[in-house]
């Protein structure tokens, strides 16, 4: 008898790193990484699954920039020629540890892990991997969505709709050309809600949408079920809420699964371990990660152990178990009193699974696995369970944020507000661009279609949250007033009416992502 249902929900997302100028650029190893140790792996899961008749029900988003990226002719040569430089340097790894019984397995593993990631991107998916996820999504095995365009943190633009409008419409009309039709969900970036929000996904033919726990929690009067099943907002469209619970399990650094001490090291790699003669050939930039990493995480120590495969399967098996039995004790208490079994809504990055956490895919796969012959907890999409369960509250969500402290902080703070009085004036200035310019052909019409590409490229969340963490901030801040500074030129030069054939077409080709857009999207 069913207890409980489950959507899980996995976010794919990167900025949109593209530089044609540079072969060796180092921002584009995000997505080089993410495809070796997320993607692949994920649809070899779904693959095996599938194969072994199980069934499995996963939500996933994919955004319109790293969609854009995975059918990038240039980034999908540059990834071929990545992972020939991986495999050279696998062959030479498997060498120098010979007869090395702790370190020799780890280094035949990742010569098999990338011999694999070469053999599925060229000859599985003929370089075009979004059309494994459009099988799986096609076989009923997995819900794709989408999010906004650039993965804009949509709270902070609230006072421009039309840039808001632009922002998910945009991303509805690039899912309709890749998938051949309207995404039903929307994964909000960053889970960010703001009342209103869901007039302009339902006019996109959006049904349902995700927010943080408080999204719902904190609504006026109560949430009938919390976060245990959804809220239906005046408009008709739904919003599921997270579950801080199963959420926990995973992103917790203290206490969640990918933190056991068994786990394979993130951040120890031979980059930095092996002499610079040996190991420059494969470095971008000084001492820098290589993707092969020998250690485990041990512990808060700098006096790490060899990973042991062996022992991370078990920690697998025991971290699945322990999720399903966990969801089950939460389900069977909410079920005494819910006149239907809860729903549990657990959202994650799916870079967490594979990069950040490397067993990650694998413990997909082991709890796709025991779902599948328990009873009691069902994996379920959002729209199906809409369809099971058509009678829900009506009510408001409120404003939230998956981010800390559950609103705006990471996003706006001193690190980072100086961005949006820049972006806020080149969106009003956007919008004056098409109210004087109304019905352009020919160049003009370019020029307009490439300034409001640079505005959407601005306002990645990517951005100001990595000025937030402190990470790669030059570069952060490099892209922010690279993409103004090319509007502002624009700008100028549709007022001035001498616009440059040869800097705009160069621009075109670099800045080439959403090829159909129409600057009149901008309509205030």
């Amino acid at each position: 008898m069913c207890k409980g249902y489950l959507i899980f929900v996995l976010h794919a997302h990167l900025p949109f790193v593209r530089h044609p100028e540079d072969e060796n650029f180092l921002e584009e190893l995000w997505l080089y990484e993410a495809i070796s140790e997320t993607y692949l792996p994920l649809l070899r899961v779904f693959e095996r699954l599938e194969n072994d008749g199980v069934p499995f029900k996963l939500t996933f988003s994919i955004s319109p920039t790293l969609a854009a990226m995975l059918e990038d002719e240039l980034l999908q040569e540059r990834y071929i020629r990545h992972l020939d430089k991986l495999l050279e340097l696998a062959e030479k790894e498997v060498r120098r540890t010979e007869g090395d019984p702790q370190f020799h397995p780890l280094a035949l593993m990742y010569r098999e892990l990338y011999t694999a990631a070469r053999r599925d991107f060229v000859e599985v998916y003929g370089k075009r991997i979004l059309r494994g996820f459009d099988f799986f999504m096609k076989k009923g095995r997995l819900e794709v969505i989408t999010t906004a365009a650039t993965h804009a943190y949509l709270p902070l633009y609230e006072m421009y709709p039309g840039n808001v409008r632009a922002q998910i419409q945009i991303a509805v009309q690039a899912h309709c050309s890749l998938f051949g039709k309207t995404p039903k969900g929307f994964f909000l970036p960053e889970l960010g809600y703001y009342p209103g929000v869901e007039d302009i996904l339902k006019a996109a033919g959006v049904n349902y949408f995700f927010t943080a726990a408080h999204g719902l929690l904190f609504i006026p009067g109560g949430s009938r079920y919390g976060v245990y099943g959804p809220v239906i907002c005046p408009n008709g469209s739904a919003a599921f809420g997270r579950d801080v619970a199963s959420a926990n399990v995973l992103w917790s650094a203290r206490e969640g699964y990918p933190g056991d001490f068994s786990y394979r090291d993130f951040y120890r790699d031979i980059g930095y371990d092996l002499p610079l003669d040996y190991i420059s050939p494969y470095l971008r930039a000084g001492k820098s990660a290589t993707g092969f990493k020998y250690y485990a995480i041990t512990g808060q120590t700098d006096q790490k152990v060899p990973y042991n495969i062996d022992a991370a399967r078990k920690k697998i098996e025991e971290h699945a178990d322990n999720f399903i039995y966990t969801r089950l004790l939460r389900s069977r208490k909410l079920c005494e009193i819910m006149d239907r079994p809860p729903l549990i809504v657990s959202p994650y990055d799916a870079e967490l699974f594979g990069h950040w956490w490397f067993e990650g895919p694998l413990w997909i796969e082991t709890l796709c696995r025991k779902l599948a012959r328990t009873e009691e907890l069902r994996m379920i999409f959002p729209q199906e369970y809409l369809v099971k369960y058509p009678s829900n509250q009506t009510a408001q969500p409120v404003f939230s944020s998956w981010g800390n402290r559950g609103y705006s902080e990471v996003w706006l703070d001193g690190s980072n507000d100086w961005i949006y009085r820049h972006i806020h004036k080149a969106v009003e200035r956007m919008e004056e661009l098409v109210r004087r310019y109304p019905d352009e052909k020919g160049l003009k019409e370019r020029a307009l279609n490439q300034a409001a590409r640079e505005i959407l490229l601005s306002q990645a969340s990517d951005w100001p949250f990595i000025m937030h963490a402190g990470t790669t901030v030059p570069y952060a801040v490099r892209r922010i007033k690279e993409h103004l500074t090319s509007f502002t030129r624009i700008y100028d030069s549709l007022s001035s009416g001498t616009v440059s054939t040869e800097w705009l077409t160069a621009l075109e080709k670099r800045n080439s992502v959403f090829p159909g857009l129409n600057y009149r999207i901008f309509h205030g």
